[in-house]
Formats: structure tokens, C-alpha cells, sequence
């Protein structure tokens, strides 16, 4: 039986650094890190240096590891036991970027547990579980300790991505009747899914399927929310086309392109309404806007014609200057999606992306593909519990 925790709230002012590298008074958190590994290195970790939060401790299981990250990333304490870092810490906030364990499941669950058990509101990785009642235990634990989880769904956070989800809801585009998405990703058959879930083993192509998938869904469930029902096909090479059914009316495609370069741009995503209008998000990085007027077919010698406010609009970083708008870090989401659970903390409210109930939707999916092609999978009303 764990006693709830008593609310810490981050009063704490210290000296942060603006964009502008200029030291600045500001409200910062405390937080502790668990797991010192090649992602978190290149991408979770450099983002922090943004953040208004102080790294108080580090943690993995391999001394080696959680020593020589300490002293890159703050010459802080350093733990290989979770468990000892949250009582001595007294953390306000846990980052875990793990792995799987021996069977091919997130670790994860455990160790969000155990954080928000004593206290921290937890970031973590993607994916956050394989299993949708791993995915409700954690927010069982989120809701006693009344504390924030975001779960790193990079893809929504992308400048690109909520550039176009900002214009799909704008009155006028008008409302969304299709999205199409292109993802390079393998999918698994129906044996390989058996063999994962029923045997004790990691299955690498339901593995990868798992860490995967999160990426073209994560768009998906910002733009459209919860789908009704799930129909998808696999081609002999594991390549795959997947058709899902909104609530709304709205209709989308997921084309799961095993196979395709990935020297070349490997994702897409197209917005269609119903005015006459669409969206086009190349490679997480161009945003097209094309608005609905037309040239009298057959009879126009002049294609360039219409005011500005007819003619698409196009959104492209320049990518010569040293900003921060054209560095991965920003551009691929990393920092968005830090900054907003850090400033959901600060401000005492829910986080308004990454949250628990969307991952749940994405891990529901994923067990949904476990049944198999060919069928008409539906996943009814029921969203999140509470």
C-alpha cells in the first residue's frame, strides 16, 4: 500500500539561460534522469539545456555509464539504482529513455510507477508500453500522485506537423475528410505477433513495429483523435496499407512503405477538406498549403494568376544561418515536447500533447494489428479511463 505523496510545488527560483545566452532569474525544476544511452545522448539530454529545470541526478545500471554522463551533462550525483535516486533526490520531475527487456517490452511502466509513486512527474520515451493495461496502470499511478506524464510522441511536436495541424483547424480550410500518411515501416505477421505476445523471447519485427509505429500515429491521433475502426493489408515483402475510420466522417490511410530508400525523405503527410483545399507535410520539414481556386479547364494560357491569398503557401526553414529553428534538436520536435511538459509542471495544468491518453489510443492500435490483415477491426466509444 503506497501513501499518496504530498504536492511539491516547484517554487524554486535559480539562473537560467535565455535564447539570447543571456543568464536570466526564472522558475526551474529539479529533475533526475534514468538511463544513459545512444538516443538519449544525441537527442534527450542536449535539450535540457534549454530547459528552466536543474539536473540533480543521473541513473542507469551501468556505473560506467551514469558516471561518465553526470560529468558531461551537470557533475551531478549518480545512481544505478532508481529506486536509491528517488528517495535521496528529492526530485520534482524524472526523464526515463530506456530500452526493452529480455521478452521485447518497454521498461517503462516499473519505472514511471515507481517515480510517480514518489512524487515526480514523469517524461518518458516512446513507445510507453506494448500492452494497453500497462498503458492504464501508469495513469492509475499519474492520477493517485496527481502528478503530469508525457509520453516523447516527437512527430506532433514537430514545428512541420503542428504547423499543419494549426492550419487543418483553421475555419478556412474547413473540416478534414482524409489524411494520408507514408511511413517506411515493416509489418509484422500475424505468427510473428503470436510468438511475441505468447512466448518470452524478443520478436524484432514486432519490436521495431512497436518502436515505430508511434511516430506516423502520433500525427495521426493530433489531427483526427481516436479512430473507430482499423482495416490493413501486408504485402508478401512486409510492406503495408492501413485504412482507418473516424469518428467525425473523416476517413485515413497509413501507407507503411518496408523497403522504400531511406537515403530519400521518408514521410508524407497530405490533409485533405472538404473546401477545395489540402495540406502537404514533406519529410517533417516543408509545409504546403494549396487553397481551393481553379483555371477555366482547356482555356487558360496563363497559369499564374490569382491574388496571394489564392495561391498556396509554402513553409521552408533556410538552412545556412546558425539558428535555432533549423537545428534537429527543434526541428524534429525534441524541444518542444521537453518544453511542454516542463511548462505544464510550472503552470499547474495538464499537458496539452504527448499525453497518456493519447499513447493509449497508439498502444490499442498496435494490439489491434496483432489480429491480423484482412479483417475490419473496430475499437468502439471506450477512451481513456478518467
Amino acid at each position: 500500500m503506497h501513501k499518496r505523496p504530498t504536492a511539491r510545488t516547484p517554487v524554486r527560483t535559480g539562473t537560467g539561460i535565455d535564447f539570447h545566452g543571456r543568464p536570466r532569474e526564472e522558475r526551474r525544476l529539479r529533475a533526475g534522469f534514468i538511463g544513459c544511452g545512444s538516443h538519449s545522448f544525441r537527442n534527450v539530454y542536449p535539450a535540457l539545456q534549454y530547459m528552466p529545470l536543474d539536473l540533480a541526478a543521473i541513473c542507469d545500471l551501468d556505473e560506467s555509464k551514469a558516471r561518465a554522463f553526470a560529468s558531461r551533462f551537470g557533475a551531478c550525483p549518480w545512481y544505478t539504482d532508481h529506486r536509491r535516486m528517488l528517495a535521496d533526490a528529492a526530485l520534482d520531475a524524472v526523464f526515463i529513455v530506456t530500452g526493452y527487456d529480455a521478452k521485447g517490452r518497454p521498461l517503462y511502466p516499473d519505472l514511471a510507477v515507481d517515480s510517480l509513486r514518489a512524487g515526480a512527474h514523469v517524461w518518458m520515451e516512446k513507445p510507453p508500453a506494448a500492452a494497453v493495461r500497462d498503458v492504464d496502470r501508469m495513469a492509475d499511478a499519474a492520477r493517485a500522485a496527481g502528478r503530469n506524464v508525457v509520453v516523447g510522441l516527437k512527430k506532433m511536436f514537430a514545428p512541420a506537423n503542428a504547423k499543419a495541424r494549426e492550419l487543418a483547424r483553421s475555419p478556412d480550410f474547413g473540416s478534414i475528410s482524409q489524411a494520408s500518411l507514408q511511413y517506411p515501416q515493416y509489418v509484422p505477421t500475424k505468427s510473428e505477433f503470436e510468438r511475441y505476445f505468447r512466448g518470452n523471447a524478443p520478436v524484432g519485427g514486432v519490436v521495431g513495429f512497436l518502436d515505430h509505429l508511434c511516430h506516423p500515429l502520433s500525427v495521426l491521433v493530433a489531427l483526427l483523435g481516436r479512430p473507430r475502426t482499423l482495416y490493413f493489408e501486408r504485402s508478401r515483402s512486409g510492406g503495408g496499407v492501413a485504412v482507418f475510420t473516424c469518428a467525425s466522417g473523416a476517413v485515413a490511410s497509413l501507407s507503411m512503405t518496408h523497403g522504400a530508400s531511406c537515403q530519400a525523405p521518408m514521410e508524407r503527410t497530405m490533409i485533405t477538406s472538404d473546401r477545395g483545399r489540402h495540406i502537404l507535410v514533406e519529410n517533417n520539414f516543408k509545409v504546403s498549403y494549396y487553397k481551393g481556386w481553379s483555371l477555366p479547364y482547356g482555356a487558360s494560357p496563363d497559369f499564374y494568376r490569382g491574388t496571394p491569398e489564392q495561391a498556396a503557401s509554402v513553409w521552408e526553414p533556410e538552412m545556412s544561418l546558425g539558428q535555432l529553428y533549423n537545428k534537429g534538436l527543434f526541428l524534429l520536435g525534441y524541444y518542444a515536447e521537453v518544453r511542454e511538459f516542463c511548462d505544464s509542471i510550472l503552470e499547474g495544468r495538464a499537458p496539452k500533447g504527448g499525453t497518456l491518453e493519447q499513447a493509449r489510443i497508439i498502444t490499442e492500435i498496435f494490439e489491434a494489428f496483432a489480429k491480423g490483415p484482412g479483417k475490419r477491426i473496430s475499437f468502439g466509444s471506450r477512451g481513456h479511463r478518467g
